[in-house]
């Protein structure tokens, strides 16, 4: 199993708005996507300002693939994400799952 991670930064005033937005898009998309199975939102609220974490799992790099496109290790985005993020990171990071429950 591999873990795919991205991260952004939001105003905190926008992250409950940020969240919802997420589902009706990259959750969903996640949660389509064959070989994904599962994934998480973390989120830490500090000094007003919101960081996401978000980490997904999946099957094989193929399956990342047809979630992320060709190139795995760029980030995915969605049509109003600039409308939310201080901070976007352009690359996704993956990692083998070593230990699961």
């Amino acid at each position: 199993m591999i873990a795919r991670t991205w991260h952004g930064v939001t105003p905190e005033t926008k992250a409950d708005a940020y969240l919802e937005y997420l589902h009706e898009t990259g959750i969903r998309e996640y949660r389509q996507t064959p070989g994904n199975r599962g994934v998480f939102v973390l989120v830490r609220r500090e000094a007003g300002r919101a960081e996401f974490l978000v980490l997904s799992l999946w099957d094989s790099y193929d399956a990342i693939r047809r979630f992320a496109g060709p190139d795995i290790e760029r980030a995915v985005f969605y049509p109003r994400d600039r409308e939310y993020f201080l901070e976007m990171d352009p690359s996704a990071s993956h990692y083998d799952v070593a230990v699961s429950p």
